[in-house]
């Protein structure tokens, strides 16, 4: 008890010369108020960590649009305005921005949604206007455990119903696993077509460490052809023993994905107590985990060695100590928030709201928190230019529609 109260008061201690450095330099304070988890370490960059607020809070207007869903994990804005949403449990639905329950999607494959798993990301085909050909990812059952697995099929409305056709899986990640944690998953298609996809080391102590094994798919941002084959230009085609999907490695688990102005893929991953890290993943970079994290364990043990630095890793380009909790991402590229244009925008499960990261390059210069009061499961830009949020709600899961304010 003494050893923990000793912690805490070290923490506290720790945060208020922070604070109280800001507030002597004239610095605007950081969004992050509460004291780190890990107190003693340090950020290896300047600005690596608890980026000061904007000099103004956004005023935000919040509007429920789509109420009563269960369990959301992903959507995605449709032709002419509809959402395409996934729910966790397994079921896949067309909603209308003003409201419902909509039309439920048959033909979903089964899923294995105990735990953290279940139906988790979907995207749109580059062609969805004339394919239409949706790609999702999922827990799916196996012999031995499960998996992340993704696929494809041709979504077809008759009749006012809805189902998918043709449904074809075009990846699975692997080795199976019999847990039930840490799956990503995040799809984002790129410029050129091509369709990355992130997934999580399954959590445990016994298959953390594959996040450094590129026999492994654990871990993991791939990249991938439409057909789930790897691209020539991969980092390690042709290599032997290795997964040629693979696009970077040493990741924890990645439920946030966008692409910048650039067309640069930058994701946001889970720390386990302490260290959420944005990251921008390139090809063939080992982002560290398990060996580099400023997060420690649940128990407040250091994690391995407790380093947060080590030659043949990069560094995160921002972290979180505490968490955000973060899943669902976009860049504001509407015309409704002018002090948001080209800002991330995360969602957050701990921080239960919105993580608004202005940048600068590649650093960032501003966090602001929007409350919600809502687990935050994604984000949406809308064709209206409004920003959309789906909450985590396991019964009552909302939609939300954030304009702005006055």
């Amino acid at each position: 008890m003494r050893l923990a109260a000793l912690l805490t008061l070290s923490a506290a201690l720790v945060q208020g010369a922070l604070v109280h450095g800001a507030a002597a330099q004239g610095a605007r304070p950081p969004a992050e108020t509460q004291a780190p988890n890990a107190p003693d370490q340090k950020p290896a960059l300047p600005g690596q960590t608890r980026a000061p607020q904007p000099e103004r809070a956004t005023p935000v207007t919040v509007t429920p649009v789509v109420q009563g869903l269960k369990g959301i994990w992903a959507f995605e804005f449709l032709p002419g305005g509809r959402l395409l949403v996934t729910e966790k449990e397994g079921r896949m639905r067309l909603v209308s921005p003003e409201g419902g329950a909509g039309v439920e999607v048959t033909g979903v494959p089964k899923v294995d949604a105990r735990g953290q798993g279940g139906l988790l990301g979907v995207a749109l085909s580059p062609s969805f206007p004339s394919d239409q050909t949706i790609y999702f990812s999922y827990s799916e059952p196996r012999q031995g455990g499960n998996g992340t697995t993704v696929a494809r099929a041709k979504l077809v409305e008759e009749g006012g119903r809805a189902r998918l056709d043709g449904l074809e899986v075009i990846f699975r990640q692997m080795p199976t696993y019999n847990g039930d944690k840490h799956y990503g998953s995040r799809l984002v298609f790129a410029g050129d077509g091509t369709l990355y996809v992130t997934v999580g080391e399954r959590s445990d102590t016994q298959t953390r460490g594959q996040a450094q094994d590129l026999s492994s798919g654990l871990g993991k941002v791939f990249r991938m052809k439409t057909d789930g084959q790897a691209p020539s230009d991969n980092p390690f085609v042709g290599k032997d023993k290795v997964v040629p999907q693979i696009w970077s490695y040493g990741h924890r688990n990645i439920q946030s994905a966008a692409l910048d102005a650039q067309g640069r893929l930058w994701t946001v991953e889970h720390g386990p107590r302490g260290g959420d890290e944005l990251n921008r993943p390139q090809p063939s970079l080992n982002h560290g985990w398990p060996e580099v994290t400023y997060g420690i364990e649940y128990s407040g043990a250091k994690v391995g060695q407790g380093i947060t630095q080590r030659a043949g890793t990069v560094q995160p380009i921002y972290y979180w100590d505490p968490v955000i909790g973060p899943s669902g991402m976009a860049r504001y590229d509407g015309a409704l928030f002018e002090g948001w244009r080209e800002a991330m925008l995360v969602g957050g499960l701990v921080s239960k709201g919105l993580v608004v990261l202005r940048l600068d390059g590649d650093k960032v210069v501003s966090e602001e928190r929007v409350p919600l009061d809502a687990r935050i499961r994604d984000v949406k830009v809308g064709p209206d230019g409004a920003v959309y949020v789906a909450t985590d709600g396991r019964s009552d899961g909302r939609i939300l529609r954030l304009t702005p304010g006055r």
